[in-house]
């Protein structure tokens, strides 16, 4: 079967269950709303906007945490990942989930006890306000937008196929309205709104992808060589499909874009804004540190799942099918859940489609949300009330500018997000953990943990990180170049990765060492102290 066919057929099978699938996508937007409004009831300060009163237990933040964490990278540009590179496809599961090890061991805990609402408050705390918190702020901001293009192209791909909008205008009207529902989460109902939208999101997105794994493993009667071998054998590439080398490893080039993506992933997740944020819904330190522990044993279940969904689409669907549905593989998992459903004319093959297709979509209003409330409130805690009101707004005033921020910040992702439509979700994530590897997590770690560390190495190893990541990106092949690049007609990268982490992560941690000491300015040992009694201890934390 063609892949134009089988698209065709498809999108046939789409809009004969057309109205199913739109109820269920309402249905899904109507109840997140209807909890956003409740918990916007409850939010009556900065600590309930920020934070949601400090009121989750660790088993909560821990669901909500998965819910921020697996995100559209996770459920459609990994299994696509999977479905068109087998092995090396897999790298970006495996990569995700020993991340968390590093959150775990190096920031949670210390994190929560030496920080309030951001990250801009641990890097303040013994250095010159102004300036670090411009820098957080800046950096946030940049990290969030990044990752927000992802979720954006996400929604575009899903929801087009969905509902059969093929014109690229329908295509960007798609992106504008989760734009416009995200600004809606996160001005009315904070942290708490955005927090129970991710729990019940994540609870979904486990029950989806256990239900397809199920249905997949059925087919194969529970063996899992069998499914493998079936995968290669129609992948096209033989053995190769289940070797490493058929996206990395071709080359020096594609070696080295391995491990650029390999550092980006494992050290990103210590340094995403949206991810340190939820370490402060939670009471104490030893909540946070057990959210964490929750938090891996719910993605690390995903992530194996992940391996069904992605080698399970090889298996059973042609891969010019998933191509022509879309270059990047973002739409694999719908179209496999189509297949173990009865296929494309069956209503169980349309009614597995529109459930898996609404949690997706669930997904990805509830990272956006939790990636615009991050930025917000960076800009409105960092930067509006500590460096242009020099710490002299309200609480009332801060919220205000929180709300107004996340308009902004939206507009902005709804631009990009038009943008990035045909990119692959999963390398778009890597783009913002190579940049929050390099900018946030060499200051976090420097601040936290070396005594000499101070505010001219707090602003090197942030601008140097975040110029760098973000220097070498625009003049890689993701933005121009290929017939996969964000400008496809366009032609100026000379930088060959598609990571910059190899480079831009070793000069952040280079440039903060660099900026310390070349400086006359010491830092104040007694303050340092301070932290690292409040930081490991919990005394005197929020």
């Amino acid at each position: 079967m063609s892949g134009t066919h089988h698209v065709a057929t498809l999108a046939a099978g789409a809009s004969e269950h057309r109205p199913l699938i739109i109820t269920l996508f309402g249905l899904f937007v109507v109840a997140t709303l209807i909890i956003t409004v409740w918990a916007g009831r409850q939010t009556k300060d900065a600590a309930d906007f920020y934070a949601g009163g400090r009121q989750f237990t660790g088993f909560q933040n821990g669901l909500a945490i998965s819910g921020d964490y697996m995100s559209a990278a996770s459920f459609l540009g990994i299994a696509g990942a999977i479905a068109l590179f087998g092995y090396d496809g897999f790298l970006y599961s495996i990569g995700f989930l020993v991340a968390w090890l590093v959150a775990l061991l190096l920031v949670a805990e210390p994190l929560r006890n030496a920080g309030r609402y951001t990250m801009g408050d641990v890097l303040a705390y013994r250095m010159r306000q102004r300036p670090v918190r411009t820098a957080a702020g800046t950096s946030t901001i940049v990290v969030s937008i990044f990752y927000l293009l992802a979720q954006m192209a996400g929604a575009g791909v899903l929801v087009s196929l969905l509902l059969g909008i093929t014109s690229d205008g329908g295509k960007v009207a798609v992106v504008a309205l989760v734009g416009v529902l995200m600004i809606v989460y996160v001005t009315i109902g904070g942290m708490k709104g955005t927090t129970w939208v991710q729990m019940i999101k994540a609870v979904l997105l486990i029950a989806g992808a256990l239900l397809i794994t199920f249905l997949v493993l059925v087919k194969f009667d529970f063996n899992v060589s069998d499914l493998l071998g079936k995968a290669a054998e129609n992948s096209g590439q033989g053995a190769k499909f289940l070797e490493p080398g058929l996206k990395y490893g071709k080359d020096s080039t594609s070696k080295l874009d391995f491990l650029s993506l390999g550092l980006a992933l494992v050290l990103g997740t210590a340094g995403l804004p949206h991810i340190l944020i939820r370490f402060y819904t939670v009471p104490t330190a030893q909540a946070a540190r057990k959210s964490v522990n929750w938090a891996i044993g719910i993605i690390g279940a995903f992530y194996l799942m992940t391996i069904a969904l992605g080698f399970g689409a090889a298996a059973l669907l042609e891969r010019a099918d998933i191509l022509a549905s879309n270059k990047a593989g973002n739409t694999a998992a719908p179209l496999l859940a189509q297949a173990v459903g009865g296929g494309a004319d069956s209503t169980g093959g349309a009614v597995l489609l529109a459930v898996i297709s609404a949690v997706a979509f669930a997904t990805i209003l509830a990272v956006v949300a939790g990636l615009t409330l991050a930025s917000s409130s960076s800009f409105a805690h960092d930067l509006y009330v500590n460096v242009i009101r020099r710490g002299k707004a309200t609480e009332q005033e801060e919220v205000r500018a929180a709300r107004w921020s996340t308009v902004v910040i939206g507009a902005v992702a709804i631009g990009l997000g038009a943008l990035a439509r045909d990119l692959n979700v999963a390398g778009l994530v890597a783009l913002a953990f190579a940049v929050a590897a390099s900018a946030n997590l060499p200051t976090i770690l420097y601040s936290l943990f070396w005594k000499r560390f101070n505010t001219q190495g707090a602003l090197w190893s942030i601008y140097g990180g975040l110029i760098s990541a973000v220097g070498l990106v625009l003049f890689s092949p993701v933005v121009s170049g290929k017939p996969t690049s964000m400008f496809k007609d366009a032609d100026f990268f000379w930088f060959p990765l598609e990571n910059p982490g190899i480079i831009s992560i070793p000069l952040g941690f280079l440039l903060g060492w660099l900026g310390t000491v070349l400086t006359k300015e010491t830092a104040d040992p007694e303050k340092f102290a301070e932290l690292e009694v409040r930081s490991l201890t919990g005394t005197g934390a929020h």
